[in-house]
């Protein structure tokens, strides 16, 4: 499975955005843009478990980002895998909804969101996937899911770019 995905980095979330690193890093100064990542597709906590299955393995997404189905506002994600795991295994119900199975997002004073965009420079991605599985890619003001981005994009990148 593909390790693009669509969702909030992580539980914990902070809202800074310090783009300042070196001309001489591994990274020569790319952005997330500069990845590539296809466009993210999120879901809202009510739809059924069986239409994210059906879209993460089409997409071929290891992560879902699940949003509130009024305010379109991020509330979690869905692990394919480990949702995979609990289908195969008969824990999960084609019929139950997304929420039952997704893991929230913590947000509060002490976990910010951290504000992740495509002007994001690879080497502060870095430092939150060390921490984090996945991170959201959002625009400046938060309103959309851009992309998701992981440690394998990182990896692609840097093959692709011989770094």
């Amino acid at each position: 499975m593909a390790a693009t995905v669509a969702v909030p980095v992580s539980s914990s979330v902070s809202s800074s955005s310090t783009p300042a690193t070196s001309s001489g890093s591994k990274y020569r100064g790319a952005v997330i843009e500069d990845l590539q990542l296809p466009p993210a597709f999120s879901l809202p906590s009510n739809e059924l478990l069986s239409r994210a299955i059906e879209l993460a393995y089409d997409r071929d997404f290891s992560h879902i980002p699940i949003l509130h189905p009024k305010t379109r506002s991020p509330v979690g994600h869905i692990d394919v895998a480990t949702l995979k795991k609990k289908w195969e295994s008969s824990q999960a119900n084609p019929d139950d909804k997304v929420d039952a199975h997704m893991s929230r997002f913590k947000r509060s004073a002490s976990h910010p969101y951290k504000l992740i965009t495509p002007w994001t420079e690879l080497e502060e991605l870095e430092e939150f996937l060390k921490e984090n599985d996945f991170a959201l890619v959002t625009d400046n003001d938060r309103k959309f899911v851009i992309a998701v981005a992981t440690s394998h994009d990182l990896e692609q990148f840097v093959t692709r770019r011989g770094f």
